[in-house]
């Protein structure tokens, strides 16, 4: 079983960056589609990025909201995935997650993840 641990969470200020961490321990990532997902107060877990990875290369996507601004990420030698956040809104306040897919198909629905850290805080403040 794996266990997923987020780091690199704090307060920023709008327009600022931030760069997340998703360490993986117990085993390697099954090579599934990784996701980010944030949940804000009051309201539903929601997609924000995932990444997918086979010998031919890795394919990312990314929620409208945050295209253009966010960057997953992964390096396999560390077991671990990335979400660089730049240009940050107060909006993008929330908790952030990582979850590991539970089979080989990207998916922006958080019931096709079935492992899933403890959350990092990000707030932005205006």
């Amino acid at each position: 079983q794996v266990q997923l641990v987020e780091s690199g969470g704090g307060l920023v200020q709008a327009g600022g960056s931030l760069r997340l961490s998703c360490a993986a321990s117990g085993r390697p990532f099954r090579g599934y589609p990784m996701g980010w997902f944030r949940q804000a107060p009051g309201k539903e877990r929601e997609f924000v990025a995932s990444i997918s990875w086979s010998w031919s290369g890795d394919s990312t996507d990314y929620a409208d909201s945050v295209k253009g601004r966010f960057t997953i990420s992964r390096d396999n030698a560390k077991n671990t995935v990335y979400l660089q956040m730049n240009s940050l809104k107060p909006e993008d306040t929330a908790v952030y997650y990582c979850a590991e897919a539970k089979g080989y198909y990207n998916s922006h629905e958080p019931y096709d993840y079935d492992y899933w850290g403890q959350g990092t805080q990000v707030t932005v403040s205006s």
